[in-house]
Formats: C-alpha cells, structure tokens, sequence
C-alpha cells in the first residue's frame, strides 16, 4: 500500500515539526481479510538526510506482488498540467510523485495497480488524464459527492458500462450501491483508460480501468467501507479479482525466470501524452 502523508501533525499527537505516513485501518483489512498481507511502502523526501538513495524503487517494488493506492489528500492539479482554483485544492504534489514513481514501477514490472478514490483520480492522470478540481464549482448540475458530517454515511448508485470489465465482476447487478466521499472526479480520460462504471444520477465517472498490458483499475468509491454494511455492495469481488490477478502474474514471472533478478532488464512503458 501507498502511504497517506500528514504534513502537518496535529500538535496533540505529540509529533511536533514531524511528518507522518500511515495506512488506514479499514483498507488495511479489506486486503487481509481475503489472504494477502498489507505492507506500507514509505515515502523518502528527496532532501531527506536519512534517505537509502542507494535503494531504488524499482528494487523495492521487486519485492511486493501488487499495489493499492489509498485515498486522502487531493491530486495537485500541477501534476496534470493546472493551476489550482482555489487554494484548498492545491494538493499533495510530493505525494503525487512518490505515488506515481511507484505505480511507474509497478506496472513496468507487469505487477497489479488497484486504485482507491485519490487513487483511481491519480491513476488517470498517470496516463495523462485530467481531474474536475472541485464537482460542485465545475460541475454545478452535479449531485453531492461527499458530505464533511455524513462521510462515509453517504451512499449513491452506480451504473455499469455496457461490456465493461467490472460487469463481469457482479454478474447479477447491473447497478451498485456505493459509498461517495470526493468532491474531485475524472475530468478528460488518460490514454487507453476506459470508463466501467458512473454515478446512475449525475453520470460523473465512478470506476476506470487501463486498457495496456498490465492490470490497472481504479474506483471513486471506497469498498473497503462496506463491511457489515449489506444495502452497499460487497466489496470481495473487486479485491478477489485483484488479488488473482497478482497471482497470476507472480506465477507469470516465476515462468519466465524474472521473480528474483532485479538485473533483467524490463521494457519500458510510457504514460501520459
């Protein structure tokens, strides 16, 4: 997992002038509970005077099946080519590029990306894409996305595209009910990402999945609040098929002889424009 970054640490915690990493709990255990195990990939800040530069990322993502890259902070609209609207969407741009160095290596290494709401935004801008700052300012006819008291209480439908990938997923359902908590969204497709799912009331973008040849989807909403919850879908498919996915091509590495030499030489991918 991706870690969220806390750059300014409430002082109560007892972490003055620090920077924290964490994962959250729920998504945490939303992996685990279907068998694998959830490991946190640390950020290290270029200027960081602690900083193991003699460990590329690239040897670090050799090491881990798969990625999922969590929610939280927006996606800085610089790293799409925008300046910020407002000062309150101006986002995380160090995060951005330890994210995108990551899911970069991830997939040059033909290794699963799964992306959780920031991380669905961030995956399409990965190829390229664009992202609507703020739904409600840009996209006014829009319904609420997210609700500061209700969080992850607010509840909509989502609708399947016809011949999308996720239908085969939910074989029964042609609609999901889903959590919503995003007052960004999918603006402009990146390259070769398609669209699966939007919302049934509003049609903004709800689920997207990259057409190349590594697995890659992201979801604006947030299975891994769904536990215990039995009006919201189950969220076990969306995790079952990730996770067989990186099996697949774990045992796809081991046949080629690829699974424990850092040195093969991989061919490289190109993202955005």
């Amino acid at each position: 997992m991706s870690a969220r970054l806390l750059h300014r640490v409430p002082q109560e915690l007892g972490f003055r002038s620090k920077i924290l990493q964490y994962i959250e709990q729920s998504l945490a255990h939303w992996i685990m509970e279907h068998g694998a195990v959830a490991f946190m990939v640390p950020a290290v800040a270029h200027d960081s005077k602690h900083a193991a530069r003699h460990l590329q990322v690239e040897h670090v993502v050799q090491e881990l099946d798969a990625l999922v890259l969590q929610g939280g902070a927006d996606v800085a609209p610089q790293t799409y080519g925008q300046t910020p609207l407002d000062p309150r969407w101006e986002g995380d741009v160090v995060r951005d590029r330890y994210e995108l160095s990551l899911l970069r290596a991830f997939l040059s290494q033909r290794k699963p990306v799964l992306g959780v709401c920031r991380g669905a935004q961030l995956l399409n801008v990965a190829f390229g894409g664009t992202l609507y700052q703020d739904i409600a300012t840009q996209c006014p006819a829009a319904h609420a996305h997210v609700d500061t008291d209700l969080y992850d209480q607010l509840e909509h439908d989502v609708t399947f595209l016809q011949g999308s990938a996720l239908t085969a997923l939910y074989p029964n359902a042609s609609q999901l009910r889903v959590t919503s908590i995003h007052h960004q969204a999918v603006a402009d497709l990146g390259k070769g990402v398609v669209v699966e799912a939007v919302s049934t009331i509003d049609g903004m973008v709800e689920a997207i999945r990259w057409t190349g040849d590594s697995y890659a989807r992201g979801v604006q909403w947030h299975p891994e609040f769904h536990h215990g919850r039995d009006a919201l879908a189950d969220s076990s498919p969306i995790m079952l098929d990730f996770l067989e996915a990186s099996r697949a091509a774990a045992l796809k590495r081991l046949e080629d002889g690829l699974a424990l030499d850092p040195r093969v030489p991989l061919a490289p991918l190109r993202f955005g424009a």
